[in-house]
Formats: C-alpha cells, structure tokens, sequence
C-alpha cells in the first residue's frame, strides 16, 4: 500500500479530529494547499477504499474517522514494505527493526526495550 502526501495529511488529521465530512477536511487542508473540495472528496474515499478510513451517512455527505491508529498503520506499512524481502520464516516488522535500529542511540533502544516488557505484560495479562 502506498500513500500519497495528501493522503498522509488527511491521516494525520482525522487522528487528531474525531470525525469529518469532506468540507471540513477541505477547510483546513484542501485550500491552504490549493486543493477542490473534489480532490478531497476523492482523497478520503480511497483512504476509505484502502481500509483506513471509516465512513458513516450523515444526510447527503459522510463523516469519516480514522480506522486505524498510527501504530497500526506503521507496522502494516512496514510489513507490506518489507514481506517481499524477508525470508521464509523471518517475520518482516523483526528484519526491519534489525535493520533500523543501527540508527537508534541508546535512549532510544531503552525506550524501545521498555515498550517490549510492557507488550510482554499485556500478553502475560498482568
């Protein structure tokens, strides 16, 4: 999957909106950006075609909201990046990492470490 930039920006605000219809989406980004009211109305029903928006009927327009939450959407972005690389029985998100984090310091693999133990706490449902 493959996301255009005004793709990515109408992600990045329908995380931070609860939910919007085509003309307020186009309010706030279609005309400092120089894009009809069409170009987002076609913007967010690819997005909603692609799994990652939501859409419910309020009279003649929809209402979007986000599908899918940031992290998710990175991970299924890596994962579809990488699957055709990886070997059989490598996890793609794991080669990835391992690739990615020679650019991390070492806050940043703290951080991540810690993320790790609390994932393992959930799992272990305490």
């Amino acid at each position: 999957m493959q996301l255009g930039e005004l793709e990515k920006q109408v992600l990045h605000y329908l995380w931070n909106a609860a939910e919007s219809d085509a003309k307020q989406v186009h309010a706030v980004l279609g005309q400092s950006r120089g894009n009809s009211l069409n170009t987002i109305q076609s913007t967010l029903d690819r997005l909603f075609k692609k799994g990652l928006l939501g859409r419910t009927k309020q009279g003649h327009a929809y209402c979007y909201s986000a599908k899918v939450d940031r992290e998710a959407l990175i991970a299924k972005l890596i994962t579809n990046v990488t699957s055709d690389f990886v070997t059989e029985g490598e996890h793609s998100l794991i080669a990835a990492f391992n690739s990615a984090s020679a650019n991390l310091n070492d806050a940043q693999l703290d951080q991540l470490q810690t993320l790790i133990e609390a994932q393992r706490k959930l799992r272990r449902g305490g």
